[in-house]
């Protein structure tokens, strides 16, 4: 029997579940910031670039591993199919107990043997002497190692091989963030656009809806009404081209974000937030420390690979070293043990020492120093460029700083203009050409207003990667 707190639960519940259910499956509610955070994880870029470093680092413990020690562990399996190894009758004389000598090839070395008269009479026929070759299995296990300098140095390019892969990542990140940040700026640019013409369209079909008034009484001429009524459809024209565009912008977002492309999505930091001036002027008096950037990064790390690559052609000159411990345990599978001549231990080492090579070792350190200066060179011009370009991204942001204060005042002067002529045209003090003059000067002046915002923002994230602020 259900008891009456439950009973109340059970008719709420119903009243309580569309709060949680009111957004649509698969829509996605994002701020800037959890765009990019959500782009970083699904982007397909960003997921390669991570597989990248995975990889360098099992390159790197390939090299590590080639200088521990390998080991290896066989069988090997014998069968003479029933053969016997025949000396000749003339060799067994003699009588019980009498030794004879022989010599036989074992491996493809002659080895003399003696075998006692009685055991050879027991193993062969009545006419001729012989030993039976019973089958055999050898099981063997070897530890061997080799070290050069030039594995040494290998490992040490792997590991710089690494660095570089892991700084590609993060600039990766850096760019799936800031193509984020673009992107849901421009969407967030275009919809106020739209509500921007959204209202001037509005007060257009009221003046238009004015104007065919007071032509049906006479007060008006219908060429008046018929310029507003052109000018009404031509800003509808504009703002579907908007929503047009609108989409399209939510498609690359999504694309950018690697979310399902069928997905609604939310923004829900605003354009206010996300355009701070204030954020803009302190970039401005931002330093620029060189080494945070990555591109410059990626050139010292080049400059390291050109350093260890003439030690590697030095390694040419040193020499080689190996050791080796094998185990060899031979069993037959006769009745009797037969001839076994293989050793169950042996130990061994070399040293290999480069003597002469007609002076192509030379070469290759010379060549490996042009190439470490060539790579100094390039970083060094690389540096230049990159504070001539600090220089004229700095530029650009004030200048785009400067354009949107002057549009964001452009833009308020122009609305009180339309505004005050579109009072006036009530009141028939006014044309319907300064009415359209002044509609199409408040479009342009809004088409300016976003150019600038997109301008500012621009510029703030070509400026905040190349500083790389994180």
């Amino acid at each position: 029997m259900k008891t009456p707190h439950l009973t109340l639960l059970l008719l709420l519940l119903p009243l309580l579940l569309p709060a949680q259910e009111s957004r649509p499956a698969g829509t996605l509610s994002l701020s800037l910031a959890e765009a990019q955070r959500y782009a970083v994880e699904h982007n397909a870029a960003m997921l390669n670039a991570s597989l990248e470093v995975q990889k360098a680092e099992l390159s790197r413990w390939k090299t590590l591993a080639s200088m521990l020690p390998q080991v290896k562990a066989g069988f090997d399996y014998q069968n003479m199919c029933g053969y016997t190894m025949n000396f000749g009758s003339g060799s067994m004389g003699g009588g019980m107990g009498t030794m004879w000598p022989d010599t036989v090839l074992v491996n493809g070395i002659p080895v003399a043997i003696t075998v006692p008269a009685s055991t050879a009479q027991t193993e062969t026929s009545e006419s001729s002497g012989g030993i039976a070759m019973n089958p055999s299995g050898t099981l063997s296990l070897t530890v061997s190692v080799a070290v050069t300098g030039a594995q040494i140095v290998g490992a040490m390019l792997q590991k710089v091989a690494m660095d570089m892969t892991d700084i590609s990542r993060q600039q990766t990140e850096q760019t799936t963030r800031a193509n984020v940040k673009n992107i849901y700026v421009s969407i967030l640019a275009m919809e106020q656009t739209v509500g921007l013409l959204d209202s001037s369209l509005a007060n257009l079909e009221q003046l238009a809806a004015t104007s065919q008034a007071s032509v049906d009484v006479g007060a008006a001429e219908q060429v008046d009404a018929d310029k507003l009524q052109v000018q009404v459809a031509t800003l509808k024209s504009s703002i579907s081209s908007s929503r047009r565009s609108l989409q399209a912008l939510r498609n690359s977002l999504l694309l950018q974000l690697g979310a399902d492309v069928n997905s609604d999505l939310e923004l829900t930091t605003p354009l206010d937030e996300v355009l701070s001036v204030d954020a803009a002027t302190q970039l401005l008096a931002q330093g620029f420390d060189i080494t945070r950037n990555y591109n410059y990064r990626l050139l010292e790390q080049n400059e390291q690979v050109a350093k260890h690559n003439v030690t590697m052609a030095w390694m040419d000159f040193t020499p080689t070293v190996s050791a080796y411990y094998q185990y060899s345990a031979k069993t037959y599978f006769g009745k009797d043990e037969g001839f076994n001549m293989t050793p169950p231990n042996m130990v061994g080492a070399s040293i290999s020492v480069p003597v002469f090579s007609s002076g192509a070792r030379m070469a290759g350190v010379k060549s490996a120093k042009i190439d470490l200066q060539e790579a100094a060179n390039s970083r060094k011009q690389a540096e230049d460029g990159l504070r001539v370009q600090y220089n004229q991204l700095s530029y650009d942001l004030a200048s785009a700083l400067e354009t949107y204060d002057i549009q964001s005042r452009n833009l308020a002067v122009t609305q009180r203009v339309f505004d005050n002529i579109a009072t006036k045209y009530q009141y028939g003090r006014a044309s319907s050409l300064e009415v359209t003059n002044a509609s199409s000067d408040i479009i342009n002046a809004q088409s300016s207003y976003i150019q600038a915002v997109m301008s500012v923002v621009n510029a703030q994230i070509q400026l905040e990667n190349l500083l790389n602020n994180e």
